[in-house]
């Protein structure tokens, strides 16, 4: 497998692109090497400049939940564009993808379209603010919300992959009403309310998915809930990468929890920049034009990523994958331990729907302490191996593969053969 063209590219991007990428983990820092530069996708697979094809792990980091270029998403998408690209104004499509979020989430009645999870993360936390009349926020070490200033902090995989503690450029002031928890800890959320009388509320993924798949232990959720709420704070979903993905709505109701606000992406847009947040009336209401909470963006509910929403998720009630999103996750799983059995090799494997990843360690790993216990070398001489054998995954030991409906039995046997000679690779370490 040869990846001249995309050395090629990469060479040339470092021209006029920062580190020739538009986002930090795609520059392949953690596994070395350059960059690989993708030309198409179709249903379960993407093919990169090179011609070379692979089984598509990371599938945008999720949102391609149909597999790429779906025949009635596309139909729908070219249907959208021959009415214009964006108006600046309503249209039809937002109330339309509106009605199909709220109806999926116990507890939403009203959302407000965003262009990405980023905003939609600092919009939920301004809301969280905006109704409580208090400041701070608590967020989880290892968790990932966007990068915004007040939560680059202990802030997951990019960070993560790259080395550091948080960014530059961020002032002290920008993050001084953010507190650090540890997952799964929630001793660790409750010594921050005996110090502090001014915490709006705690914002967490409820399956990790920037630090590796990590899934909340025991009643952590609903325990966090009860308590948040003892102390009139509020508990804000960032569904923006589990939406959707372990049944049509969130993880949380499949973890029995019910968030005060909700942010979301990936799945809802189809492939498209769209963020969104929601809850009950009573705190959307402080929402401008309603209240005083002010947000506003002149893309929001473009009306492209509104027809590629409602036919992503038109699609996806109609399909109900999730059963086989458990059935495929399990064998993928499997795989992954009988090929380090084999070769001797220490891993550990975490799943959750239609998300999953092998951190290379003993460790359970059920928080980002746990998670950085993994042998990131052994990972990435694992990354290439499976790239040379047909498998896309992601660069970076803390970042979730994502299943599709789109793949297929032939997809199976390639991820089974790619991960024997990774694994044999790696044993050879």
């Amino acid at each position: 497998m040869e990846f001249k063209k995309s050395q090629k590219l990469y060479k040339k991007g470092l021209e006029n692109l920062v580190g020739a990428v538009n986002s930090p983990v795609r520059a392949f820092a953690s596994v070395g090497g350059n960059p690989l530069f993708i030309k198409r996708g179709r249903g379960s697979q993407i093919t990169d400049v090179d011609g070379n094809k692979y089984v598509d792990l990371v599938l945008s980091y999720g949102p391609m939940i149909l597999g790429h270029r779906h025949n009635k998403v596309q139909k729908a998408v070219n249907k959208a564009l021959k009415n214009g690209y964006s108006f600046g104004a309503s249209t039809e499509n937002e109330i339309k993808l509106a009605k199909i979020v709220c109806d999926a989430f116990p507890g939403m009645d009203k959302v407000r379209f965003v262009n990405s999870g980023t905003e939609a993360v600092l919009s939920g936390i301004r809301l969280a603010r905006a109704f409580t009349g208090k400041d701070k926020i608590i967020k989880f070490s290892g968790c990932y919300h966007g990068h915004q200033d007040a939560l680059l902090v202990a802030a997951g995989s990019g960070l993560a992959t790259l080395s550091l503690p948080g960014s530059k450029g961020v002032p002290e002031g920008a993050v001084k009403n953010t507190l650090i928890a540890n997952y799964n800890d929630l001793d660790s959320v409750k010594k921050h309310f005996e110090e502090h009388d001014d915490i709006a509320g705690v914002i967490i993924e409820p399956v990790g998915g920037n630090m590796g798949v990590v899934i909340p232990q025991d009643n952590f959720l609903q325990e966090l809930k009860e308590f948040l709420h003892s102390k009139e704070a509020l508990l804000i979903a960032d569904e923006v990468m589990t939406g959707f993905r372990s049944k049509f709505g969130g993880a949380q109701e499949v973890l029995g929890v019910e968030a005060d606000i909700t942010c979301l992406g990936k799945v809802i847009g189809g492939g498209f920049p769209v963020g969104a947040y929601g809850a009950r009336n009573e705190i959307m209401e402080m929402v401008a034009p309603l209240g005083g909470m002010y947000q506003a963006g002149t893309l929001s509910g473009n009306p492209i990523a509104m027809a590629g929403g409602i036919s992503t998720l038109r699609e996806l009630k109609k399909q109900n994958p999730y059963d086989q999103f458990e059935e495929v996750g399990k064998q993928i799983e499997d795989i992954l331990l009988k090929a380090a059995e084999k070769y001797g090799i220490e891993i550990t494997v975490n799943r959750f729907g239609s998300m999953l990843n092998p951190f290379f360690t003993s460790t359970k790993v059920t928080n980002f302490e746990d998670a950085q216990t993994s042998n990131t070398k052994k990972f990435a001489v694992f990354f290439w191996e499976m790239i040379k054998n047909g498998v896309f995954l992601p660069p970076s030991q803390f970042e979730a593969w994502f299943l599709s409906s789109a793949i297929t039995k032939e997809d199976i046997e390639i991820i089974k053969k790619a991960t024997d000679a990774a694994m044999l690779a790696v044993s050879k370490m």
